[in-house]
């Protein structure tokens, strides 16, 4: 069978037609994965990972972390290059496990980023009051939010070239934490004025021993680092805008896991090494601390604005991601029909405002409780995060089964997972596993007693609302076969 060529994607309710556009290349793509990854989960939350599990347990659950994302972007690049259509990761599911786990998952991606804009915000807006101490978070919040906006409401393309340069900014920030960090951890510190003692890995050996939470703390953060390496999966969302898919999506999603594990790994270990861990906090970010050692002039100032501009780079992906959503479940009938409506640039416009509306629930904690409520917020946010991602990976394997059960010649797929079966088996068995072990986290088991039952009643929804079998199959699913 031969491979889906990658169908337009007509509107609904518009006099003309228009479609969203292909105008992003690989360029893009791996700087848009990376803004989608590179936030909050790195430059905030790895305080926390570190503080739990310790500084060898954190470098650990970061490469458990990585190892993952490489699994579940393997399983993605094949249905990727398959379903080459905007906010396809619900397709994927829908197409392979049946209609009611599609519309579970596209509700779980929408929510996941939903409550990522929230978060991000909030963070953003604490680490503001650095400089303006006497600004309230949510003017912040109101502040960023106009300014994401405007940058998806021009075009794909502004969307696509801004969010590079955004992603840059901190992939610059993180390599410098890496040079300048690795240098004072033997000692080495030509920026600052004070000496320092080569600290060596010292501070990985805490007088708990090497793992003070054993290797149950590894497990228990894991929730966490998954959150913080989610967002590279916005490559196959953003597949429907991608110029030549088949070529430019299998080199994005290679490139982006590689530099993801020399940039988280590398800068955990540095921090590890240089914060003693049982300090690590939310509160204040860990690249700020470690650029303060090495004697950057102007660190804490230069460090804040560098993680805002990355929270906000993440949350730029973000929008993007829950308005191709709501695009896209409303092209299949599962969302209201506006959500079809795009404007002459092509940018699904109601969907986009609707999809900022609700993420600026944050408001509401950053008022409340935002240095506490972060957290839960994360924790949900990475629920939703992983539960995608087993959708993912269980969409490989029942496609690929599937394809050679029908026949299929493999020699055909322009992009093949390795290891068939054994990656996306692999991949669920981690995946779950890290879902169990936040029960047993007081920090994070708010996200099973939210995640659960949210999942449960998309399943309850869908079946009253649309029956067992949902809806009949759109034109561009026909055009679309499972390969």
């Amino acid at each position: 069978m031969n491979r889906p060529s990658g169908p337009s994607v007509e509107t609904a309710g518009s006099s003309e037609s228009r479609q969203l556009r292909r105008a992003m290349n690989a360029r893009h793509l791996v700087m848009i994965a990376l803004g989608g990854v590179i936030g909050s989960g790195l430059f905030l939350s790895s305080g926390y990972t570190i503080a739990q599990a310790g500084p060898l347990g954190a470098v650990l659950a970061y490469l458990l972390g990585a190892f993952v994302v490489w699994l579940v972007m393997v399983c993605l690049g094949e249905l990727a290059v398959t379903y080459p259509v905007s906010g396809s990761i619900h397709i994927y599911a829908a197409r392979t496990m049946g209609p009611a786990t599609g519309f579970a998952t596209a509700w779980l991606y929408w929510l996941c980023w939903v409550v990522a804009l929230g978060s991000e915000f909030t963070a953003s807006g604490i680490l503001m009051q650095r400089w303006f101490p006497n600004v309230d978070v949510w003017v912040w919040c109101v502040v960023f939010a106009a300014i994401l906006f405007t940058l998806n409401a021009i075009s794909a393309r502004v969307f696509g070239e801004t969010e590079f340069w955004f992603a840059l900014i901190k992939v610059l920030a993180i390599v410098a934490l890496i040079v300048l960090g690795g240098m004072a951890i033997f000692g080495f510190t030509p920026l600052s004025s004070e000496p320092h003692e080569a600290v060596l890995l010292s501070n990985f050996v805490t007088p708990e021993g090497l793992l003070p939470a054993g290797l149950g703390g590894v497990l228990i953060t894991s929730l966490a680092v998954f959150y913080a390496f989610s967002g590279a999966e916005i490559v196959g969302v953003a597949a429907g805008e991608t110029k030549d898919p088949a070529r430019n999506i299998p080199r994005a999603l290679r490139s982006t896991v590689l530099r993801l594990l020399v940039l988280f790994v590398g800068s955990i270990v540095v921090i590890a090494a240089l914060l003693p861990y049982d300090e690590a906090g939310v509160s204040e970010s860990p690249f700020v601390e470690v650029f303060d050692i090495v004697g950057v002039p102007y660190a804490a100032d230069i460090m804040n604005f560098v993680v805002i501009t990355a929270l906000l780079s993440v949350g730029n992906s973000g929008l993007y991601s829950c308005a191709r959503m709501l695009f896209s479940l409303a092209e299949e009938g599962y969302a209201p029909r506006a959500f079809t409506k795009l404007t002459r640039r092509g940018i699904p416009m109601v969907a986009l405002v609707v999809s900022l509306a609700i993420g600026l629930v944050s408001l509401i904690t950053s008022v409340v409780a935002a240095e506490t409520v972060y957290i839960v917020l994360v924790s949900i946010a990475g629920f939703a995060a992983v539960a995608v991602w087993m959708a993912i990976v269980a969409a490989q394997f029942f496609h690929r089964r599937a394809f050679l059960r029908e026949g299929g010649d493999l020699s055909t797929l322009a992009y093949r997972t390795p290891l068939y079966p054994l990656v996306p088996i692999l991949a669920f068995v981690l995946l779950t596993a890290s879902i169990v072990a936040i029960a047993f986290d007081p920090n994070q088991v708010a996200a099973l007693y939210f995640g659960i039952p949210f999942v449960g009643l998309c399943y309850l929804f869908f079946w009253l609302r649309y029956g067992r079998r949902g809806l009949a199959p759109t034109r561009r699913d026909e055009e679309a076969p499972v390969a």
